[in-house]
């Protein structure tokens, strides 16, 4: 899958920009502040529904506009889908494809599916475990639309159960029924989870093995409830929410589920999450993104866009190198301020 054609018009400061990218490697080329990672975020935005910058989507209307429209065609093979996306102060986003509203966002997953790198990439190694839990849903949404109506099941089951503990009413009897439905969603999602980062470790693991010149070993584990059955989980996320049972009711929140886990990542055996060197932070989650990509083209049966937003500037040259030939067999879009060291490597440079 590639994107062939990009449209912005009043989106962030670009009053109407439309772009024709190639099936290989593109760069967005320009000055700072010109407007690059805003093109990369529409492209972003028609993949997952959603900005990686800003929560709030009025942000992305121009300054005295009223609405603001992306719209990104994506083809696969002889195929071609268009998802357009209108922005409103006042209504909520509407989205399409092929001109047919969409009343669901899980209908977007798939459609385009992107994987972003950007600066802040490095929140998946050294900042909380949510941006670490953020990488594994965002990736199994894209590749399944179960997936993505199970976690937002699964958090509406958490709000509600939240706010049963926030109203100072909650007993054991009135959370019992919610923390059985929550146990039973969060199972699934835990071993969902595993089985995905099972699958990403060791094909993360050869790619940093290249990046690092085989000087550096990966290791990824999921943390979370033990078992080897969704029931074996579950029976753990129900013993310990009655474990946590005092805690919950005087804090007001729910301590234990999926919403608590984490990924613990290590190289050449330290935890880099938090004794990590910056290369070796910046080397592992570009590998997992890297994993992540041939991992989407195996389940989903093609590949996704790869973004990677004011990269190569933080990569000494043997690794810029090695990072541009794993780039060769699937669409990818960067941004630079310089592209007079991309003209070896054939890529298709649109100045901003």
């Amino acid at each position: 899958m590639y994107v062939s054609l990009l449209n912005v018009k009043d989106y962030r400061n670009a009053e109407a920009r439309s772009v024709e990218l190639c099936e290989g490697r593109n760069a967005f080329v320009g000055c700072n502040a010109r407007g690059k990672t805003n093109l990369l975020e529409a492209i972003y935005f028609s993949g997952v529904g959603k900005s990686f910058r800003t929560p709030r989507d009025r942000e992305l209307i121009k300054d005295g506009r009223e609405r603001a429209f992306i719209s990104v065609t994506a083809q696969k093979e002889s195929v071609s889908d268009t998802v357009r996306t209108v922005i409103d102060r006042v209504t909520n986003k509407r989205v399409s494809i092929n001109n047919i509203p969409i009343t669901r966002m899980s209908e977007l997953m798939g459609v385009c599916p992107v994987v972003l790198f950007c600066p802040d990439g490095l929140k998946i190694i050294k900042e909380a475990p949510a941006d670490r839990r953020r990488f594994m849903d965002i990736a199994l949404c894209q590749a399944s639309k179960a997936y993505f109506s199970l976690l937002s099941q699964y958090n509406k089951i958490l709000l509600s159960r939240n706010k049963l503990l926030k109203s100072g009413t909650a007993t054991d009897n009135t959370l019992m029924p919610w923390d059985i439905l929550l146990a039973d969603a969060g199972s699934k999602i835990v071993k969902t989870r595993r089985g995905y980062i099972k699958k990403l470790s060791p094909v993360a693991a050869k790619k940093h093995e290249f990046l690092s010149d085989g000087a550096e070993t990966l290791e990824l584990n999921y943390e979370g409830e033990n078992g080897e059955t969704a029931e074996e989980v579950k029976a753990a996320i129900l013993a310990r929410l009655s474990a946590d049972r005092e805690a919950d009711l005087r804090l007001k929140y729910t301590h234990a589920g999926p919403h608590k886990d984490d990924i613990a990542i290590k190289v050449n055996g330290t935890d880099v999450r938090s004794f990590g060197s910056q290369g070796q932070q910046r080397t592992a989650a570009l590998s997992m993104k890297l994993a992540e990509m041939e991992l989407m083209t195996e389940v989903i049966g093609t590949s996704p866009v790869l973004l990677l937003d004011d990269v190569f500037g933080e990569l000494d040259g043997i690794r810029r190198k090695k990072l541009m030939s794993l780039l060769e067999n699937f669409q990818s879009v960067v941004t630079a301020t310089d592209g007079a060291d991309m003209n070896e490597f054939g890529v298709n440079i649109i100045n901003i």
